[in-house]
């Protein structure tokens, strides 16, 4: 069998990046962003920080917030007919 060729953000180079208006220090607002329990939530990552991050197909996904999992969230989403559990850092998610 041939071995895949790349990583986790293969591919991904327009997908995560930053606008050059948005480059600079990381809002600590935005990193500490409390959501609860039943909030809709849009995965949108910030390139720079990679811990809690999501797979990139979920990028731009609408979810809804389950629990708190110690700093990250549980967010439901539905993917096709399939309800998934994804674990994601409170900087790579939007309040809608």
């Amino acid at each position: 069998m041939v071995k895949r060729v790349g990583g986790f953000r293969r591919k991904t180079r327009n997908l995560l990046k930053k606008r050059v208006r948005q480059r600079g220090k990381i809002s600590l607002s935005r990193y500490f962003a409390e959501f609860k329990k039943g909030d809709n939530v849009l995965f949108q990552a910030e390139p720079a920080v990679q811990e809690g991050m999501y797979h990139p197909r979920f990028h731009a996904k609408q979810g809804v917030v389950k629990k708190k999992r110690g700093s990250c969230y549980e967010v439901l989403i539905k993917d096709g007919s399939v309800e998934k559990l994804i674990i994601v850092h409170p900087i790579h998610l939007r309040g809608i």
